[in-house]
This record gives C-alpha cells, sequence and structure tokens, in this order.
C-alpha cells in the first residue's frame, strides 16, 4: 500500500465521521419538531458505512488473492436512513395544536442522550482517523527527509 492510500483511506474516513456529525446534529435539533413538511413528527435518522471496494472485488476474490493491495481503499456512506425501529414518543398535551383526538402529541423518536453518546463516538472516529493521517504524514516526510 502506497503513502498516498493512507492519506485516502484516512480522509475518507473523517469525511464519512464529519457527515455522521451533521445528521446527529440534525436529530438533535429537530427532537422537538411535531409536524415536518409533509405534515408528520420527524423521525430519526441514521448513516450507514461500508468499505470502499471496486466492483470486482468480491470477499470471495478478496480472500482467495490474499494480497496487500486489497486492504482496504476507506470507507463511504452507504446509506442514510430513517429509524424505524425506535418508536415515536406519546405525550399528553391536549392544548398542542399537533395533539390528534386522544389529546397526545406524537414527539420524534429521537433521544438526547443516544444522539450525544453518538456524537462522542463520531467524534472519537474522526479524531483516530486525524491521528492516523497525522502519522502517515510524518512517514512521509522522514521519508523524505531519509533520501536527500
Amino acid at each position: 500500500m502506497g503513502i498516498f492510500n493512507a492519506f485516502n483511506i484516512n480522509a475518507s474516513g473523517m469525511t464519512a465521521q464529519q457527515y455522521r456529525m451533521d445528521i446527529i446534529s440534525e436529530n438533535v435539533a429537530n427532537a422537538n419538531t411535531t409536524r415536518t413538511a409533509d405534515g408528520t413528527p420527524y423521525r430519526r435518522k441514521v448513516v450507514t458505512f461500508a468499505q470502499k471496494t471496486s466492483p470486482q472485488d468480491s470477499f470471495k476474490n478478496i480472500l482467495g488473492k490474499a494480497s496487500d493491495r486489497y486492504a482496504g481503499n476507506g470507507v463511504k456512506v452507504l446509506s442514510v436512513k430513517e429509524d424505524y425501529k425506535t418508536e415515536m414518543n406519546m405525550v399528553y398535551d391536549p392544548s398542542n395544536p399537533d395533539a390528534d383526538e386522544n389529546g397526545y402529541v406524537t414527539y420524534p423518536n429521537v433521544n438526547i442522550v443516544t444522539e450525544m453518546t453518538n456524537l462522542i463516538d463520531a467524534s472519537r472516529a474522526y479524531e483516530a482517523n486525524a491521528t492516523a493521517f497525522g502519522a502517515s504524514k510524518s512517514m512521509a516526510q522522514q521519508g523524505l527527509q531519509m533520501g536527500q
């Protein structure tokens, strides 16, 4: 693996984690949004990552060749999906204009504690990629100095 591949892998990790932090921020900002443009409450969004690979790179091919050049090409955002597994929060508030006929308001399925935990995780992953990028940069600089 070349030194520039290391830069690309670390940069893709930082980009993916930055995007994840943006989505988490959107979730936190909409934690109390009971009505979106389509009239429904905001639904929490979740980011999914996948390894960047070439179209011809199947697991069988990679395992069969077992070469360092297939060690990985970084990470990419696979999808951003709405969370339908977590239930929406129902709060009794008959004075709210978004209350149903029983007086319950449907609030988003955003849990601030979960979002803050995910934000810390994404921040740490970003920092790890930045540290690895710095180490790769330092190795490249030392290699160039040795060649002088």
